[in-house]
């Protein structure tokens, strides 16, 4: 059937609009007036047509709920003429969205069965006052400005599909392939190394090349070089942070994370977890607890006296908010609450904090002596006034989609140049995301893995998207970078998705003694070798060989 369309243009305020047509204003002088519009987009199964009522029932859960139903038009109403141009920015095609994940559900629960996507694209009707001076660049930049460019695209006439998402998507995945490290060498490896995004430093090249032509003696795949880069990378084993330090040629008795960890020998000595899981974790309270008679269906609720501990984790997103501030922000939040949840065997996030280290601003129409103009930045970072505004927009988005609170926060702009002439400033931006939560006291340890378990894989699903993942974050330590792999480091987050992840682990934890939850870990990078890894020396070796196996042909269709 073909996908059905549906305009709105009540979705938008005036004063949204017009702060808009001044941000556009900005790429262009020549641009007078904007218009905007929605397109809703939906697929349903070929075999089963929509009849008239269930129609009815779709346009009503579209519309305005100020509007009537008549709101809603199968044809835009944007009326273009000569001195106009219309861009529609929406999602990729091959990326459903988690907008589309949560109608259809909504969709689902009222009876439509038979929908199987709902994308969102918005449309926009920019004016200019002569069109002579629409050049080819500025139409690149507006839409460069309106769109995300690894989630979403422009629609156009020509690619704009007709009765699948999916019909102009490669019909069969790129295969995995063996590098020839054997025969081509180094060249080899450096060519891959680019073309997925891996970060490989020399150091780390010389030691692969070492590994696979002296040791094992082959060539190694594709998909063991990105688990390299994922599994080894400093994001994941912090081996920069655990290394042996030299300063002024002499070794330091103690690795930068020992001289942190030896820090408990003069504090409180309530801990309960540290430096070992997730989160970290003190001594709590014994209290009384409301919870349902049964977790896995509505029913009445029951109070319990229980013991819980205090849970504090902390981490920096730093590289992705440089970046892109608002989805690294979001995702800051993102891990960060996972980490809260992944404590033990399960853990619940109840408050959370925010804070952002940034350069000069350099506000327009608010300018300080002690900022200077003429620092420059990476090309491929916002500058420290987007950074400082977006990131906490995005952390707060994230915060109020889930339902966490942010209750402690700071904010630092700095940018000097001292005595001698040396510029001091936060270049690389810091995004801090802390969190707080409980956890119950019996569920501190995780509990070892053994045959016949189950490895179970809760929350949405992986894309492309934060292909550089862990690997990229890690590029300072070790190695090359472009903008290109450093946006496509940046993932987007998806709190309506983790709000459903965390019912279903607080519903595991509130069945106390019957927890089904053994361990919990989040899942740091794309795919889940890190998780695995995790287990590896629990495990039996043909478990994972056939793990692997059965997902070579899903690994190539993410990251190629």
């Amino acid at each position: 059937m073909p996908i059905l369309r549906y305009f709105s243009s009540n979705t938008w305020s005036e004063s949204h609009k017009s702060r808009l047509l001044k941000q556009l204003q900005q790429i262009s002088g020549n641009i007078s007036s904007l218009e905007v519009e929605k397109c809703y987009h939906v697929e349903s199964t070929s075999h089963i047509d929509i009849d008239t009522k269930n129609i009815y029932l779709l346009r009503w859960l579209f519309k305005d709920p100020q509007a009537n139903i008549s709101s809603l038009n199968d044809k835009s109403l944007l009326v273009t003429y000569p001195q106009t141009f219309l861009i529609e920015i929406g999602p990729r095609f091959n990326f459903s969205t988690a907008f589309s994940t949560n109608c259809v559900n909504i969709c689902q629960n009222v009876g439509l069965k038979n929908i199987v996507r709902i994308e969102m694209s918005t449309r926009y009707l920019i004016g200019f006052n002569s069109t002579s001076f629409v050049t080819q660049t500025i139409k690149s930049e507006l839409i460069d400005f309106l769109g995300d460019r690894m989630t979403e695209c422009e629609y156009t006439k020509e690619n704009l599909p007709l009765n699948s998402f999916n019909e102009q998507l490669p019909k069969c995945n790129e295969p995995w392939y063996h590098v020839p490290l054997l025969t081509v060498g180094r060249p080899a490896l450096e060519k891959v190394n680019f073309q997925l995004g891996l970060a490989f430093s020399d150091w780390d090249m010389d030691y692969y090349m070492y590994l696979f032509q002296k040791v094992l003696k082959r060539d190694p795949s594709t998909v063991e070089l990105f688990d390299c880069a994922q599994s080894n990378s400093e994001h994941s084993r912090h081996w920069f942070f655990r290394g042996k330090m030299l300063v002024d040629g002499q070794q330091k008795p103690e690795s930068l994370i020992k001289m942190i960890m030896n820090t408990q020998k003069y504090s409180n000595t309530n801990n309960t977890i540290k430096f070992s899981d997730n989160s970290s974790a003190i001594h709590g309270f014994k209290h009384k607890s409301i919870r349902p008679q049964k977790c896995y269906e509505p029913s009445c609720v029951k109070l319990v006296k229980t013991e819980s501990d205090l849970i504090f984790t902390a981490e920096t997103h730093n590289m992705p908010t440089a970046v892109a501030p608002f989805s690294g922000a979001t995702t800051g939040t993102g891990g960060r609450l996972r980490d809260v949840q992944g404590v033990g065997r399960g853990g619940l996030p109840i408050a959370g904090t925010a804070g952002y280290c940034v350069g000069c601003l350099n506000i327009p129409g608010y300018t300080q002596t002690y900022e200077n103009n003429d620092f420059e930045y990476p090309s491929s970072f916002a500058k420290p006034l987007k950074v400082l505004i977006e990131a906490s927009n995005g952390a707060s988005d994230y915060g109020n989609k889930f339902g966490e609170p942010v209750i402690a926060g700071f904010a630092i702009s700095y940018g000097l140049e001292n005595r001698v002439g040396e510029r001091q400033e936060y270049v690389k931006p810091i995004m801090f995301s802390g969190g707080m939560g409980i956890m119950d006291s019996t569920m501190r340890q995780k509990v070892n893995p053994k045959r016949g378990m189950l490895l179970v894989k809760i929350g949405g699903p992986v894309y492309r998207i934060g292909v550089g993942g862990g690997a990229a974050s890690s590029v300072e330590v070790q190695g090359y970078s472009n903008s290109d792999v450093d946006f496509n480091a940046v993932q987007r987050g998806d709190a309506e998705m983790e709000n459903k992840l965390n019912r279903v682990v607080r519903a595991c934890i509130e069945m106390g003694d019957k927890n089904p939850i053994l361990a919990i870990h989040d899942q740091v990078t794309i795919l889940c070798y890190d998780i695995i890894n995790r287990y590896i020396k629990f495990m039996v070796s043909d478990i994972i060989i056939f793990l692997i196996s059965r997902r070579l042909n899903m690994f190539s269709k993410l990251y190629y």
